[in-house]
């Protein structure tokens, strides 16, 4: 999930592949003075969890090692490793030093870990060895996390059917705390990683206990002793409840609504359903029997909206009468006539908490001074269609599914969250890092196998109260524009691949009424150009027209996605002139027209307006990897009457060369995911997750249809698109959409605004 930074054309890989990479020589024999501890944490999910391991040389200096361990449980294994060649036989867990973490000083330390699956339990290993001498054991470095719940209280009584309130406060002394989860009778209900810790959860009447758990960035956690609390006062007489009090409704589609009661009844109770309101809307069954074998699971009602031809969002009040009590129910149709597409809000960014994806932000938080950014909303890349059910096999992807984020971004009470749809045939077809699985003639394949099933899950009316940001096919439209000079390129422009295959992702995702479509739209570095500034429009325009497309199906554009390019130029504009020559005429702006992305998305929306589409739509910027902090950030104008000295003096973005786009050197974190910061645009996000690859430095056999780009390679000398320059790219660096701790870490030391 690679994505390539052009200027006017992308830099192609050049000729001649390293040798392949990515297995390691066995280590050598154990070394006379071997001593070391092991810390072991993890982040624990159902039937899945992180693994944390810092190893630490007490020993003699070590130039590669071997770390062995072997799982308590049967069921436990690795399924995606990072930092570390990782291998398992049976319970028996190896884990090999890669070249640039393998030499260890007496007394340095390297934190490795990987993603794992579990069933019925996950007990830490107890013992552990590196170069086949045993290490300490499991004793973490940090203090665990301190938590308290303050709702309910002990002995608190609850009216039936009322939702009862759960708080807690947290605290860790290293850091923020990860996580907070509720557990009620030893489930866990809810899981929010933000404070303020609160969720209010209906419970059957009777006797309950309520819980507290917090998790600090390390993996540690903390469990409050169980409260116990009451629902219904001990009172045996059921009353009838509904699963819930208002509904949401997709014309054309239906809606599920529980009814039950609070307590086993006696003998059966019947239940009448009657419905007023608008007609388009619709319940089945009408009446329904609850019983002492049903009481507790309900009976589901379906409530459905049929086609119309109006533009409103009906009501109707459902009324259910029994001698249980009665209940009504509001439900809402959510029209697909509406102008825009649906009942869709001006900014899903606004006023509503991101997605924290538990498996990049584990990673994270594993490193040291992570847990600092590990709370951030961070999208989640479908980039194969393995992706969407969940790729344990994968060297990028983690192995949970797209229905297992939603699921998740809901036990979060998470507003929105963010998903990469990125499998286009013949996938960006000038850059060889981030090719796909589908050729160019694959577009049956791309909209059968991995489009209608990602449809079919977003339509899911259980995620309705969730807005799903859809970012649509990074790196492909914009290539039509300014690399038909490359033979795929050209033949996805002639053979429609890409055009049809993003119309038709946005009719299909466009027609849930909870999905906001925003298309890729490069970056000013690549059409920033008045030769390719318009034609890009047009193109983009051109695809969301096509294959049953409207411009109604678009919610808005991303810019800078995966790139570097700075958002604020603070010490020349465009106008600026230095002893008389434009700013223009320098080797770094080289006659663009725009110097940062801020003034490009701005105007590039205008322009899009301009083109047909909605004088609504909102741009997104991706600031996670441009903020170009640390000592080398220039804090005034230089000072040079010379034109490229006073450039190069003056600016933000510290690239060799803006068209280099691989891990680069020196890049920080840039401004955090801010929603409508700036006019015209809707955020500021973190799309490329940071601490994920670009690309591999050397050729990395892989089961993606990923291929080595020069570009990444640090020893590169670059092309005539590149000025002939260096790629400015980090050594060893794993598969794209890897986790690269060197490039993790080098984020948060140059981030800007700076990290406390």
């Amino acid at each position: 999930m690679t994505l390539s930074t052009r200027r006017r054309l992308l830099a192609v890989a050049g000729a001649g592949l390293l040798a392949a990479a990515g297995v390691v020589a066995p280590s050598s024999a154990a070394q006379a003075a071997v001593a070391c501890d092991v810390t072991y944490t993890t982040n624990d999910w159902p039937g899945g969890f992180t693994g944390n391991v810092t190893l630490r040389n007490t020993g003699d200096a070590l130039t590669s090692w071997t770390l062995g361990f072997t799982f308590p449980n049967a069921s436990q294994r690795v399924q995606q490793g990072w930092s570390a060649t990782w291998t398992q036989t049976g319970q028996a867990v190896t884990a090999r030093s890669l070249d640039y973490n393998g030499n260890l000083a007496t007394g340095a330390s390297t934190s490795i870990g990987f993603n794992g699956a579990w069933s019925g339990s996950n007990p830490k290993p107890t013992a552990f060895t590196v170069n086949g001498t045993a290490c300490g054991g499991t004793a973490p470095t940090n203090t665990p996390p301190t938590v308290t719940l303050t709702s309910p209280t002990s002995g608190a009584t609850f009216a039936a059917g009322a939702a009862v309130p759960l708080a807690a406060t947290a605290s860790d002394v290293e850091g923020p705390i990860s996580r907070v989860e509720f557990l009620v009778d030893g489930t866990v209900v809810n899981s929010d990683t933000t404070a303020p810790y609160a969720f209010s959860a209906p419970v059957a009447s009777g006797s309950h206990t309520a819980a507290a758990r917090a998790f600090d960035g390390g993996g540690l956690s903390t469990t409050t002793t169980a409260v116990p609390f009451t629902v219904g006062g001990g009172s045996t007489t059921p009353t009838l409840q509904a699963s819930t009090g208002a509904v949401s409704v997709p014309e054309g589609g239906s809606a599920t609504v529980t009814y039950r009661l609070s307590a086993a009844p006696t003998g059966s109770v019947a239940v009448s359903l009657a419905k007023t309101g608008d007609t388009n809307i619709t319940i089945s069954p009408t009446s329904l029997s609850l019983t002492s074998a049903n009481w507790s699971t309900g009976v589901p009602v379906t409530v459905s909206a049929s086609e119309d031809t109006d533009q409103t969002n009906g009501t109707a009040t459902i009324t259910a009468t029994s001698s249980a009590g009665n209940v009504t129910v509001t439900a809402t149709e959510s029209d697909n006539d509406l102008p825009g597409g649906g009942p869709r809000v001006d900014n899903p960014f606004a006023g509503a908490r991101g997605y924290v994806n538990p498996e990049w932000s584990a990673k994270a938080a594993a490193e040291p001074g992570g847990s600092r950014v590990s709370n951030q909303p961070t999208a989640v890349w479908l980039d194969r269609i393995a992706a969407i059910a969940g790729s344990p096999d994968s060297q990028s992807n983690g192995p949970m599914g797209l229905r297992a984020h939603l699921d998740a971004a809901l036990a979060q009470g998470a507003g929105y969250a963010q998903f990469v749809i990125y499998d286009l045939p013949g996938r960006d077809c000038a850059a060889l890092a981030s090719n796909g699985e589908l050729g160019p003639d694959d577009l049956p394949r791309y909209k059968t196998e991995y489009i209608d099933p990602i449809a079919a899950i977003m339509a899911d009316t259980k995620y309705r109260s969730l807005r799903i940001i859809a970012v649509i096919e990074i790196d492909s439209l914009p290539n039509l524009v300014t690399n038909l000079n490359i033979a795929k390129c050209a033949t996805m422009n002639s053979n429609g691949g890409y055009v049809n295959g993003v119309g038709y992702a946005l009719d299909k995702l466009g027609a849930i009424p909870n999905v906001y479509n925003y298309i890729d739209a490069a970056h000013h570095g690549w059409i920033g150009w008045d030769s390719n500034f318009r034609p890009t429009a047009q193109k983009l325009k051109q695809a969301a027209t096509a294959s049953g497309a409207t411009v109604d199906d678009v919610h808005g554009f991303i810019v800078n996605t995966a790139n570097y390019s700075a958002l604020r130029e603070q010490y020349f504009t465009i106008n600026t002139t230095v002893n008389g020559q434009q700013i223009r005429q320098s080797r770094w702006v080289d006659w663009n027209v725009y110097v940062d992305e801020l003034a490009f998305a701005q105007a590039f929306r205008t322009e899009l307006v301009s083109q047909g589409f909605s004088p609504n739509i909102g741009m997104l910027i991706d600031t996670s990897r441009n903020g170009w902090g640390g000592s080398a950030r220039p804090t005034a104008a230089s000072t040079s009457t010379d034109l490229n000295t006073f450039v190069d003096q003056s600016r933000i973005d510290r690239r060799i060369h803006a068209g280099n786009w691989c891990n680069q050197s020196g890049a920080g974190l840039g401004e955090r995911p801010t929603a409508a910061p700036a006019s015209g645009i809707d955020a500021y996000v973190w799309v490329k997750p940071p601490g994920e690859s670009d690309g591999s430095s050397r050729e990395i056999p892989n089961n993606e249809g990923k291929g080595f780009d020069r570009m990444c390679d640090p020893t590169y000398g670059g092309n005539g698109l590149n000025g002939n320059n260096m790629s400015g790219a980090l050594p060893d660096a794993p598969l794209s959409g890897a986790w690269f701790s060197a490039q993790f870490r080098q984020l948060m030391a140059n981030a800007y605004p700076p990290l406390s």
